[in-house]
């Protein structure tokens, strides 16, 4: 299994913008596409943003929409998750995972490899 380790996280003031990096420890072209989850304390889980890494596809939920923007550097076999407009709500361990062409984008199950997470705080 691919090595995941994000970066990125941090103490943020509502309205700011932090970016996320997730390296991965090998070529990612074997794996059908990343994502990012998070999760908030005192709840599950959920999918934040996906992205389809041959074509650069993407996907959002719809609380982050507009807000988050997921990218990728093949080169550097590293996904990008810049937030901006952040709100307390986004407070959150963000987590990046990696899935094979099964399954759906939108479920954890679904994913393969996944980083240690990194903790996102926004204050209000």
């Amino acid at each position: 299994q691919v090595q995941l380790v994000e970066s990125g996280g941090g103490l943020v003031q509502a309205g700011g913008s932090l970016r996320l990096s997730c390296a991965a420890s090998e070529r990612t072209f074997s794996y059908y596409g990343m994502g990012w989850f998070r999760q908030a304390p005192g709840k599950e889980r959920e999918f934040v943003a996906a992205i389809r890494w041959s074509t650069g596809g993407t996907f959002y939920s719809d609380s982050v929409k507009g807000r988050f923007t997921i990218s990728r550097d093949n080169a550097e076999n590293t996904m990008y998750l810049q937030m901006n407009s952040l709100k307390p709500e986004d407070t959150a361990i963000y987590y990046c995972a990696a899935k094979d062409s099964g399954g759906s984008k939108y479920r954890e199950s679904d994913y393969k490899s996944w980083g240690q997470g990194t903790q996102v705080t926004v204050s209000s």
